[in-house]
């Protein structure tokens, strides 16, 4: 057989079922040949083949409802829905999305990136059926590590009130990107190697022979049914309403198949318990379940990736982070199950400092509170949250961190345009949320040298909240010094003087406003160029001088326009009464697409070209 037989859900249900062994494997190498070559989250999509093919089986989609959660692991399920012979432009500009999207294919019913977001929704999906008297069934797809996440509790609360068909998928692979830290996770692990457990099957076959019928025995011995939920620690789902199943092997396919048929009769909400192996069918990605999480090209042989040319913002951060806490002992380093992806793993593995390292899981509300009550008793928290999902975590920015003026240090990662993994993961919006907060400071560096400098500057800072922001990857290869220095709160860096042109180029977009520099003096015009650092407060005195010298600023930001930093210095001058036109080079008001950053800049005229049509219109 071939993958291009399968053009829909319905050529699945087609195929024989000696078959589907063999189109799991089919799925698995073009998954591992295709991925080689774009990058993408491979381990997460490895690890769900058998049950996306089972689902698909059992179930009817677009009439039935898959809601995965995160939704990276949705590539098998874009395969099985006509869309295998496009998984080769998966993240690449103008091809499929790494994620969900509504607007990709009416089998995607809900659209996500970040975790914790599919049993409320899912909920909300079989609410609205039982409402209009429907019969599609829901079913929400959500990791382990989403039951780390406060959103999903919130939603088990509410489950108990359905008293409908509603089905939850455990898959239980005892990683999020980072390996799964917290109770729950000890408690997933405690019901899974329990040796009250390994007993039960014959028992549980018996008890549901019994009560429900010989026909559902043959299955019971590994599905389980009601009598494992006496014997072994599942109250905690009965407690919410949900009546557990499980756990069974989530890569074996035939009873996989036979458990969905069971559950899809059941008119009661259900929760399967299955567990399956992230990057499972491919050793690299089972030996590294991190590093395949999601990744870029790499060799499929042994799974080697190119290393990169120079260090990335978030290697600088842990590394430098790591020697500021060896020698300040109130340094604290706090990370939401991104330890790798934020640089925090080398301050976990230090172990001088790995006492003051803390993973709270995917839970960013609870991580910014936590690091609330660490300031409140002196120490130095070191708060380190993507942008995209800092946003999580925005009642805290005010209510906690904002009102008490309690100096907590925020470390954004991934802002600005953050390439392939698109819309839900770009972080372009922080500082519309984060500006207008009273006491903060907010900073953006321009290079990897200014970035250590900030750095250090935050951890000598006690008086009030401070926040950097810093984009994915490296930079221009700066390397800092080797000591760092303390930059002055508030105070721009003025590198040229002229009296036609201002450009203020902020973080790592001051590279694009000195190309546009030099394109305006090889035409004759005079130019003055600042690096802001800082967004919050800004160094009006540089700004309104430049201002008042110049014929027309113009702001380079990679932030959405609306709010972003472009619109502060345009409200610094209308307040101070200056009249100078302001051209602003950023994000539309728009969610911008996933794509390589370079041909999305240029389609949305973040271009040192487009900079200088601009200001040319207003000279």
């Amino acid at each position: 057989m071939k993958l291009s037989e399968i053009k829909s859900p319905e050529d699945l249900k087609a195929l024989p079922e000696e078959d589907l062994n063999a189109l799991a494997s089919l799925i698995r190498k073009d998954l591992i040949e295709s991925l080689s070559q774009t990058g993408g989250h491979l381990g997460p999509n490895l690890g769900v083949v058998e049950l996306t093919i089972a689902l698909h089986r059992v179930f009817e989609t677009p009439k039935d409802k898959f809601v995965f959660d995160v939704s990276h692991q949705g590539y098998v399920h874009k395969m099985l829905t006509g869309r295998w012979n496009k998984i080769n432009t998966i993240r690449q500009y103008k091809g499929l999305n790494g994620f969900l999207l509504r607007s990709e294919s009416e089998h995607d019913c809900y659209g996500a990136g970040h975790a914790g977001t599919a049993v409320s929704a899912a909920l909300g999906m079989a609410m609205a059926s039982k409402m209009r008297g429907s019969d599609e069934r829901v079913v929400a797809v959500a990791g382990d590590a989403a039951f780390t996440c406060g959103p999903t509790y919130e939603a088990l609360n509410n489950v108990g009130n359905l008293e409908a068909p509603f089905i939850i998928v455990l898959n239980d692979n005892e990683w999020s990107i980072d390996k799964n830290v917290g109770a729950i996770a000890k408690y997933f692990n405690k019901i899974t190697t329990s040796k009250t457990y390994a007993g039960l099957h014959e028992a549980a076959a018996n008890f549901v022979s019994k009560t429900m019928g010989e026909g559902v025995s043959r299955i019971a011995s590994k599905v389980e049914k009601g009598a494992k939920n006496m014997l072994v620690p599942s109250v905690l789902f009965e407690e919410f309403g949900l009546r557990y199943y499980g756990p069974i092997d989530g890569h074996d396919l035939p009873l996989l198949i036979k458990t969905f048929e069971f559950l899809k009769e059941q008119k009661e909400p259900v929760i399967l318990h299955i567990i399956t192996k992230k990057g499972h069918g491919y050793q690299p990605a089972l030996d590294k379940p991190d590093k395949f999480h999601g990744l870029g090209k790499y060799k499929i042989e042994t799974g080697e990736t190119d290393p990169a040319s120079c260090p990335t913002y978030s290697q600088l951060y842990g590394e430098h982070l790591t020697e500021f806490a060896k020698k300040d002992e109130l340094i604290t380093a706090i990370t939401a199950a991104m330890p790798g992806g934020t640089g925090l793993s080398t301050f976990r593995d230090s172990s001088e400092v790995k006492d003051r390292y803390f993973d709270v899981g995917i839970a960013e509300e609870h991580a910014a509170l936590f690091a609330c009550g660490l300031a409140a008793q002196g120490f130095k928290p070191f708060l380190t949250i993507y942008s995209t999902f800092m946003q999580r975590a925005f009642d805290m920015l005010i209510h906690d961190i904002g009102i008490q003026n309690l100096p907590v240090r925020i470390c954004m990662d991934r802002a600005g345009l953050s390439g392939d993994d698109g819309p839900t993961h770009h972080g372009l919006f922080d500082i519309g949320y984060l500006r207008h907060v009273p006491n903060f400071i907010f900073m953006q560096p321009k290079d990897e040298e200014e970035f250590v400098d900030m750095l250090y500057t935050m951890a000598n800072h006690d008086s009030s909240p401070i926040a950097v922001r810093y984009p994915r990857g490296a930079g221009t290869g700066a390397s800092p010094k080797k000591t760092p220095e303390i930059i002055d709160i508030g105070k721009a860096e003025i590198l040229k003087e002229g009296n036609d042109v201002g450009l203020i180029g902020l973080g790592h977009l001051f590279e694009m406003a000195e190309k546009t520099s030099l394109m305006l003096e090889e035409q004759g015009h005079s130019v003055s160029l600042i690096n802001p650092r800082f967004i919050k407060p800004i160094d009006s005195s540089a700004i309104k001088e430049m201002a008042k010298n110049v014929k027309v600023i113009c702001t380079f930001e990679d932030h959405v326009l609306h709010n972003g930093f472009g619109a502060a210095i345009i409200e610094l001058l209308h307040d101070s009464g200056i009249n100078t036109p302001v051209v602003r080079i950023g994000w539309p008001d728009e969610f911008i697409e996933h794509g390589n950053i370079p041909a999305l800049r240029d389609k949305h005229g973040l271009t040192p070209e487009n900079a200088v049509d601009m200001i040319m219109n207003k000279l």
